[in-house]
């Protein structure tokens, strides 16, 4: 049998992770600034978490969860999205209690999974970086964040984005606004795709989201929401739309945008790029939204909430369609080179040395010609090379020197564990004059 990683899936190895590790301390960075704190959640929920807050009729909860009985005879799902897992946490843990915070900002970055067919940016098992912030109804928290999402593009060296807005107002809007709405899909129902036949049953909002090319056509002259919303949900609409002018954010509105989630209301954004690799086609690297009821539907006491996520996979996609280049990892500090047998023994005791003073070190293990192990210390980026051999073992010195001049000297062995940075310091001095 040849063993192979599950379909969907992928190995993220050496000098692919550096690129993660990257675009995840950054966001850690930012969101900390923005007075975000990291909650970590478990990778499988109750199947009712998922259904009770994506939707019964969401192609999420439908078609594609992972889901399974365990020995317990509990119904378990793989966490498909990382709201309604932080959402049930919050519910849990009473994070809306009097001693928190208000808005409880919160942030997470990890893996989901979605039995979907696989294809560039979009994976079975995926990986997201999101927000949710609980506990205040202010648009100015919804211009806030999707202001910090835009940051962290920027930050990553992102420039050909779009933010695309929408609202999807309040339960007396939708109402309205969902009856208009069937109305006009049921006078073109025959000309609907299969899957929005069916979605118009249960939740018409969805037509308006599909991608089947006989569905864009009628949806192009189907009612607008924005002609349906009530008072508060105008107003808040509208604030919204003020904040991010005030900010000199651009943005777009697009009537036809409802997300592919049931929980959201009032506010909803896409960050669109159209990055020169794309070749003209638009793609989502984020999303989210305002969702004031769904603590509530999790048995929490009613609480407003917005937050948004960012697909890892399609960001790495998008920084190589934007030609953009990532920090490289960073160089080696110090190779020790040991000659000899004898010196095995003191070369382990170099690198060691020389990690407790805060450099990084590497040494050879192999016991290889002088020629190969300097060969090594190139490939790294080495600033110093620590040279001992056998002879070197016997007088009690090291040889040091730096690689991008050639400048060596000699060091009592004994300088090395007393004090290796002013050694450094003055190796690395003289290498820059």
């Amino acid at each position: 049998m040849k063993y192979q990683r599950p379909k969907g899936t992928a190995d993220i190895l050496p000098g692919i992770s550096e690129k993660w590790q990257f675009i995840e301390e950054t966001a850690r960075m930012l969101f900390s600034d923005y007075r975000y704190r990291e909650i970590r959640t478990p990778l499988f929920e109750h199947y009712e978490v998922i259904s009770r807050s994506v939707g019964d009729t969401t192609d999420i909860v439908s078609k594609e969860m992972y889901d399974f009985y365990d020995k317990g005879d509990r119904h378990i799902t793989l966490r498909p999205e990382g709201t309604a897992p932080i959402v049930r946490a919050y519910v849990e843990n009473k994070l809306y209690g009097p001693e928190h915070a208000k808005p409880y900002k919160t942030y997470y970055m990890g893996p989901m999974f979605r039995y979907e067919r696989p294809q560039a940016g979009r994976y079975r098992e995926f990986h997201q970086i999101g927000i949710e912030a609980f506990g205040v109804e202010n648009p100015a928290v919804d211009v806030e964040a999707m202001a910090m999402a835009m940051e962290y593009f920027k930050q990553l060296g992102i420039t050909h984005i779009e933010l695309v807005i929408n609202t999807l107002g309040d339960a007396e809007s939708r109402s309205a606004y969902r009856a208009a709405l069937i109305a006009y899909l049921e006078r073109h129902e025959d000309e609907l795709s299969r899957d929005s036949k069916e979605r118009l049953a249960h939740n018409p909002l969805r037509v308006l989201d599909s991608k089947a090319p006989e569905d864009q056509a009628i949806v192009a002259d189907a009612p607008s929401i924005l002609d349906y919303l009530s008072e508060a949900a105008s107003k808040h609409f509208e604030e919204v739309k003020m904040m991010l002018r005030a900010l000199d954010i651009p943005y777009v509105i697009d009537p036809t945008m409802v997300r592919g989630l049931d929980y959201y209301t009032h506010t909803i954004f896409e960050i669109m790029s159209n990055a020169p690799g794309f070749h003209g086609v638009k793609t989502t690297i984020c999303g989210g939204g305002r969702y004031d009821s769904l603590v509530e539907d999790l048995g929490g006491p009613h609480t407003p909430g917005f937050g948004f996520a960012i697909g890892v996979e399609r960001l790495l996609i998008t920084l190589d369609a934007e030609d953009v280049t990532l920090p490289e990892e960073n160089p080696l500090d110090v190779y020790v080179v040991g000659i000899g047998e004898m010196t095995n023994v003191e070369s382990l005791k170099l690198v060691q040395a020389v990690r407790k003073f805060g450099y990084s070190a590497d040494r050879d293990f192999l016991e290889r010609k002088p020629k190969a192990q300097f060969k090594s210390a190139n490939k790294e980026h080495a600033t110093l090379v620590v040279t001992v051999g056998e002879s070197e073992l016997e007088n009690g010195t090291v040889k040091v020197k730096a690689m991008k001049t050639g400048h060596e000297k000699n060091y009592p062995l004994a300088e090395i564990y007393r004090d290796f940075s002013e050694i450094y310091d003055e190796m690395t001095t003289i290498e820059f004059k």
